[in-house]
């Protein structure tokens, strides 16, 4: 099974930039397809940014052009790299893995597409 845990997470000032990470263990060769998610409080859980095996890239318009998601396959290491942070940002941030390839551009963004789960890291971004 894999197994993942995120880490910095941290609070910052709009404007500022973390850089998440989510290290996987375990099965790896299984986790074709990973995500990045967040929840915020009282709202649904959102998919911010996907990317499968060879590299290519999925994001939500609301962090198009700020966030970067990548992913070192010699560490089984994905990263959200975030910049130009704004308090609308604040949320738990999860990462996410699955097995399958999502279909289309819309997919990745189902949160009972991926069948394994971080434990979140909090993001607060102050104004």
């Amino acid at each position: 099974q894999v197994h993942l845990v995120e880490s910095g997470g941290g609070s910052v000032q709009a404007g500022g930039s973390l850089r998440l990470s989510c290290a996987a263990s375990g099965y790896t060769y299984s986790s074709v397809y990973m995500g990045w998610f967040r929840q915020a409080p009282g709202k649904e859980r959102e998919g911010v940014a996907g990317i499968d095996s060879n590299g290519n890239t999925n994001y939500a318009d609301s962090v198009k052009g700020r966030f970067t998601i990548t992913k070192d396959n010699t560490k089984n290491t994905l990263y959200l790299q975030m910049n130009s942070l704004k308090p609308e940002d604040t949320a738990i941030y999860y990462c996410a893995a699955t097995p399958y390839i999502p279909p289309d551009g819309r997919t990745w963004r189902r949160q009972d597409w991926y069948n394994r789960w971080g434990q979140g890291t909090q993001v607060t971004v102050s104004s």
